[in-house]
């Protein structure tokens, strides 16, 4: 039973972005659009150079701001407070996935690349908020984005968490190598599967996924 593999979780780390929520809302379709505007203002480019240099610094450096803050000495701080704000509306209550997260045992946090503000408010969205022992964002990795291992270390580090027992829950199958390597249970959660050594489990559906460990 899938059950059994979580026997020993006592932490529970959920990704925030397309994880606690599907893709199909598309939230991070009005965050590029903020990367890319905030890119042409500030580095001086027209709207192609700015969507290319986006999707070139995310998959090289992580995140697209650690990618401008490396290149181009970006301040972090305005730059998260611009791109992260939009809209919320699209977000919908899932009573269903409240239900199960509220019935891990054990402590249940959130790691986001986004930031602890953000992350608030997507909770609020999706009437999630309370079911979490703590929230951590990219300000509290030092600005360090997952899937560096520098991040993983800075924020499991302060949680205090024991990578033996917990899991992680990640939309982004490259933010699961450095959590497989130091020992937690990893679950992929997209639409389509990722087949790789450092997935132990994948799920389109992640409220049906926690029905079973609980």
């Amino acid at each position: 039973m899938v059950k059994d593999a979580f026997s020993h979780v006592t932490t529970w780390v959920f990704d925030l972005d397309n994880t606690l929520y599907h893709p199909s809302v598309r939230l991070f379709d009005q965050i590029e659009e903020k990367m890319t505007a905030y890119m042409m203002r500030t580095l001086g480019v027209d709207e192609a150079r700015a969507q290319h240099l986006r999707a070139t610094y995310w998959e090289r450096f992580g995140t697209t701001l650690s990618g401008l803050m490396h290149e181009h000495d970006v301040d972090p701080d305005p730059f998260l407070e611009e791109v992260h704000d939009i809209s919320f509306d699209a977000l919908q209550s899932d009573p269903m996935l409240r239900d199960k997260i509220s019935a891990l045992p054990g402590r249940r946090i959130v790691y986001t690349n986004g930031t602890a503000p953000y992350a608030e408010q997507v909770l609020k969205g999706r009437n999630l908020e309370g079911l979490f022992d703590a929230i951590y964002g990219i300000e509290h990795a030092n600005y360090q984005p997952k899937p560096a291992q520098a991040a993983f270390d800075t924020i499991f580090s302060k949680d205090g968490l024991d990578p033996k027992t917990a899991a992680m829950f990640e939309d982004d199958p490259r933010n699961l190598k450095v959590p497989h390597d130091l020992g937690l249970r990893t679950i992929h959660v997209a639409p389509d599967a990722h087949q790789a050594e450092h997935i132990h489990h994948h799920t389109d559906d992640l409220a049906r996924f926690l029905h079973s460990l609980v």
